[in-house]
């Protein structure tokens, strides 16, 4: 059982993981790439405007040393973000097929289509039900305090998780209530804000970006929930 979990991972995470990098190499990345640029455009044309000063002259040449030195390494455009995007894709996606296997081994999929309805549960754990309040967001967007972000998006991903576990597997029709009071609970509590809404990428851009975030995401959900189904059958026919 151990062996079969761990192939179907290993398996499942790798082709998700191939998915997911595509779409975001020719999808998401360059709309990231795309609003860099207003994110740097931005201190450039403050400093352009100290810059009649001989002290805004001083402070330019200081902060400038200081950045160039400090800066911390980052992938370069190219094979280099693409290979740190498919690594970091790589480890996300065996571990949510590891979860996948072992939710297998106590309700496994008869069909293989089957495990797109485990993909798109993951989804909407993971990234629909999380995203209703914490849009995905473009660099140089205004956030509220990562902590309380991270809090309530862990909240909202296990309220989802339970709710929608109540709903599909509850035995009478109170525990399907209850999934779905658990599952409205953290949106009724509500995502922790920023004080001010604001954003140097165009809004166009930011709404694009969501979408484009919110497609990938399902795709390698379904993706994955496939695969899972798939490798973990092929495991069972042999005995």
């Amino acid at each position: 059982m151990i062996k079969r979990i761990a192939q179907t991972a290993g398996f499942a995470g790798l082709v998700a993981a191939i998915v997911l990098t595509l779409l975001q190499s020719l999808w998401v990345t360059p709309l990231i790439l795309h609003a860099e640029t207003f994110e740097v455009a931005e201190p450039a044309a403050a400093m352009e405007h100290s810059h009649d000063t001989a002290s805004a002259a001083h402070d330019h040449d200081a902060a400038g040393g200081h950045s160039h030195d400090g800066e911390a390494w980052a992938p370069q455009d190219g094979w280099q973000r693409l290979l740190s995007t498919g690594l970091s894709n790589l480890v996300v996606a065996v571990g949510f097929a590891l979860m996948l296997a072992g939710l297998f081994t106590l309700r496994a999929p008869e069909k293989t289509w089957q495990g797109l309805l485990w993909g798109l549960a993951g989804f909407a754990t993971f990234v629909l039900a999380p995203s209703s309040g914490l849009p995905p967001e473009l660099p140089g967007t205004a956030a509220a305090e990562l902590l309380l972000r991270q809090y309530w998006w862990i909240g909202a991903a296990a309220s989802t998780a339970a709710g929608l576990a109540l709903l599909a597997f509850g035995s009478n029709w109170m525990l399907r209530i209850l999934g779905l009071v658990i599952l409205a609970l953290p949106h009724l509590i509500g995502a922790p804000q920023p004080e001010v809404h604001e954003s140097l990428a165009p809004e166009a851009l930011e709404h694009q970006f969501i979408l484009a975030s919110l497609l990938t995401n399902a795709a390698f959900w379904a993706a994955l929930g496939l695969a899972a189904a798939w490798f973990h059958g092929r495991g069972r026919q042999p005995q």
